[in-house]
């Protein structure tokens, strides 16, 4: 049975990851954001890219940003390219990681 991580969604598939929030010992905390991936050429580890407007006070406009956070992908979920997905933040994986996907939602 999966384990109820206080998102409230849920994954179908048993994986045998550690770091898996729903199958393994993993913990989220912190912040859950919402993002395309853009890469998933890395083992386990997905490349999540979220656009934003940044307003430019001098000429009284918007400019669009954008951040790429890599996140780990477990084998359960297993993220592709182009999925939305929402990722939630966890204790560093790595040097770059630490966030997690918890769900894909298209």
């Amino acid at each position: 049975m999966p384990e109820n991580i206080g998102i409230g969604s849920n994954t179908r598939e048993k994986c045998d990851d550690e770091l898996c929030p729903y199958h393994g010992h993993l913990r989220v905390r912190g912040k859950i954001l919402e993002g395309k991936v853009v890469s998933d050429k890395m083992d386990r580890t997905v490349v999540v890219e979220r656009d934003r407007l940044f307003y430019l006070r001098k000429y009284e406009r918007f400019e669009k940003r954008r951040s790429r956070i890599p996140a780990h992908n477990p084998p359960c979920i297993n993220a592709k390219v182009g999925d939305r997905v929402k990722i939630a933040e966890c204790r560093p994986l790595s040097k770059t990681v630490a966030f997690v996907v918890v769900e894909v939602m298209e």
